[in-house]
């Protein structure tokens, strides 16, 4: 068996966050119609429900992403770069939860929710460029 790491587990936690945040609202996104359909409050009920795991989640991914960075070092001025345009969709990705999770029109909730899901995907294609 290969041996296991500090790098390793960094990796590993950051990857299990960021596959709770993005696909968990992959999921959820998709959940929404059927919910719906059930009932008028489902949607928020599972939503509340999913905040109580995604946060925690993107709470780890800022910490690991944090330990990634002090990890990796001096990297070259394209890796800066990239990493402080992944930095900034991080924080555009948790303040559009944080807007979508308190939004109370349709219209906010549709344009929170579609702006937290991309910007998410976003991040996560980031990171795979910096990997």
């Amino acid at each position: 068996m290969l041996d296991v790491g500090f790098d390793d587990v960094r990796l590993f936690l950051h990857l299990l966050a960021a596959t709770v945040w993005v696909g968990g609202q992959l999921t959820l996104a998709a959940l929404v119609p059927v919910l719906v359909r059930v009932h008028d409050e489902a949607p928020r009920a599972v939503a509340v429900q999913f905040g109580r795991i995604a946060w925690p989640a993107f709470a780890v991914l800022v910490v690991t992403g944090i330990w990634n960075i002090v990890a990796v070092g001096d990297a070259g001025d394209e890796y800066r770069r990239t990493l402080e345009l992944k930095l900034a969709v991080v924080v555009l990705s948790g303040v559009a939860a944080y807007l979508h999770a308190r939004a109370r029109t349709r219209r906010g909730l549709a344009l929170w929710g579609a702006l937290t899901g991309l910007s998410a995907l976003l991040a996560l294609f980031l990171g795979v460029l910096l990997s």
